[in-house]
């Protein structure tokens, strides 16, 4: 089977990055990464990021950038990440007024089209992250994530899937990657273990209000939880996917460095 390279999504090990993003970006090649996926710039300018990344032999390939901030400015957003040289554009996370089934939501569509036909004018390809609201169903019965790969075409917009909200959410991640072939150049791989809760968004740092707690659901390294990656990857290189992305919200028994490199690791035994 073909391999892929393997990035971080940098999320993960967050604080780490924010306290010395070049030498963590050192220590994420030295585990064996190839890329690294942006969540934030950590008070550092495009070119630092860029020259960070680059020096330690890794390739920024896409960033993770509010909804609300590619609205309010648009083409000041992109050029940041058109600086930085990352491929791919990523909407990560929609909050409760503008999910499925609020009456933002069809203006979210809209705008992620001009976000698209923006990105594309720049050479880089918008992606959506889902999570498992997206998999509300609509009047029609199909899966809100679906609606909105069916309204706007693969020509501005193309999946993030993530393998673990989607089986949190019921479907299985595999399946839904193949649905998504050839629209689906970069994969999440997540691992968790326990079911979901109420409160799922407070695990990683996001408060919706007043929540039950967290039930027996956690987060944990590629390999180390519920996830059978070995039919994950196959779907991912049968699919045309160009990248796979370890990611880990939360960290419990370990560090997020050391979580991450189980996470490598674990990849590594399978032959990746």
């Amino acid at each position: 089977m073909k391999k892929l390279p393997v990035a971080v999504q940098i999320f993960s090990i967050r604080d780490e990055a924010e306290r010395d993003f070049k030498g963590t970006m050192e220590q994420v090649k030295a585990m064996g990464y190839d890329g690294v996926e942006l969540a934030g710039l950590y008070g550092y300018s495009p070119e630092e990021i860029r020259d960070y990344i680059k020096n330690a032999g890794l390739k920024a390939i896409s960033a993770h950038v509010p909804y609300q901030e590619l609205v309010a400015d648009m083409e000041n957003t992109i050029e940041k990440y058109v600086t930085i040289g990352c491929e791919y554009i990523v909407v990560p996370y929609l909050t409760e007024e503008y999910r499925p089934g609020t009456e933002k939501f069809s203006e979210v569509v809209k705008n992620i089209e001009k976000i698209g036909e923006y990105c594309r004018s720049k050479n880089m390809m918008l992606l959506y992250h889902n999570h498992d609201f997206e998999f509300t169903k609509m009047e029609d019965g199909r899966y809100a994530l679906d609606y909105l790969y069916d309204t706007v075409s693969a020509d501005k917009l193309q999946t993030e899937i993530d393998t673990c909200w989607v089986k949190v959410s019921g479907v299985d991640p595999s399946k839904y990657i193949r649905k998504y072939a050839n629209r689906s150049p970069v994969v999440h791989l997540k691992d968790f273990k326990g079911e979901k809760s109420d409160n799922m968004y407070e695990l990683i740092g996001i408060d919706e209000g007043e929540k039950k707690a967290a039930n027996n659901f956690e987060f944990r390294p590629v390999g180390y939880g519920v996830q059978n990656f070995k039919e994950i990857l196959e779907a991912a290189v049968e699919s045309g996917a160009k990248w796979v992305v370890v990611e880990q919200d939360a960290h419990y028994d370990n560090t997020a460095m050391e979580d991450i490199k189980l996470s490598r690791d674990y990849l590594t035994k399978l032959g990746w």
